[in-house]
């Protein structure tokens, strides 16, 4: 909405808001957290771009009817050749493969995507040419709050799904909550949940109104996706064997939770992000 022409605009927006759904494609084989090293590329011909290459771990690509494809126009310019395309699923060259066996969010179809020989014209460009980097940054910065939020409501999720049963279920003629080894791991999860849900709502506040938030958002990203491990770990174990059985929601969202360490950034380049802002933060001060 941001960057799309009025022509774009008008193509896409409204099926995005009624039958499609779109991809975006930075993730390569060869280009994870090292992202701008991607190796497909777009080659000019007259008013045309030929895209070449590969893109993996593509979120909801078994559905998308479309994809933001990031190639490299001049790769002699490094990221600053990166360029963002608006390439339709039908076109000719594009093939998705199958949806990976994962681990957790399974229901998201996670395909790899191989372009060859797609042309597309010069109109398919998303905002400027050679700023693919910059909206590819922009658009991982903000998704990290979402990645939060997301953890956090699996992290609640599970809580909520735990704690009447440890209301319910007695041993030793005790419910297992009246147990002080039990309350203190209770009331642990609980102040980690919150704790996580307040960085998101800060990073979430700071964004909307213009201040700066990257930090923030690393954050909130990095210890909102601890916390939904550690709490969904401690949930399966809370419920002791039903926990470790699709009875429960909970193993799924112990299978879940995992992703919130790996995508959007990994938690290592979380962490790299947040100490080269506090190092210019403290470098200006001084």
């Amino acid at each position: 909405m941001q960057l799309g022409s009025e022509e774009q605009k008008e193509k896409y927006l409204p099926k995005i808001v009624s039958e499609w759904v779109g991809s975006f494609c930075l993730s390569e084989p060869s280009s994870g957290s090292d992202a701008f090293a991607l190796k497909t590329v777009a080659k000019a011909d007259g008013n045309d771009f030929i895209i070449n290459g590969s893109k993996m771990w593509i979120t909801n690509a078994g559905h998308a009817s479309f994809f933001l494809v990031f190639a490299n126009a001049e790769p002699s310019k490094g990221y600053k050749g990166i360029t963002c395309f608006l390439v339709d699923r039908n076109q000719e060259g594009v093939t998705v493969a199958k949806k990976e066996d994962k681990l957790g969010i399974r229901a998201s179809s996670t395909c790899s995507i191989f372009f060859e020989n797609v042309r597309v014209p010069k109109t398919a460009i998303l905002g400027e040419y050679g700023k693919g980097y910059k909206y590819a940054i922009e658009c991982l910065n903000a998704g990290r709050i979402g990645i939060g939020a997301q953890m956090i409501g699996l992290a609640q999720g599970c809580f909520d799904a735990t704690i009447p049963y440890l209301q319910e279920r007695k041993q030793f003629n005790s419910r297992l909550i009246d147990f002080q080894g039990m309350q203190h791991q209770v009331s642990q999860v609980a102040v980690e949940i919150e704790a996580a849900r307040l960085l998101v709502y800060n990073a979430a506040r700071m964004k909307d109104n213009n201040i700066p938030f990257v930090k923030q958002a690393a954050m909130a990203k990095l210890y909102s996706s601890q916390v939904a491990s550690s709490a969904s770990s401690k949930c399966v174990e809370w419920l002791g064997g039903v926990g470790f059985t699709k009875e429960y929601p909970v193993e799924k969202y112990y299978r879940d939770a995992k992703i919130g360490t790996i995508y959007e950034g990994t938690s290592n380049i979380q962490l790299n992000t947040i100490a080269k802002l506090i190092d210019a933060e403290y470098q200006h001060h001084s």
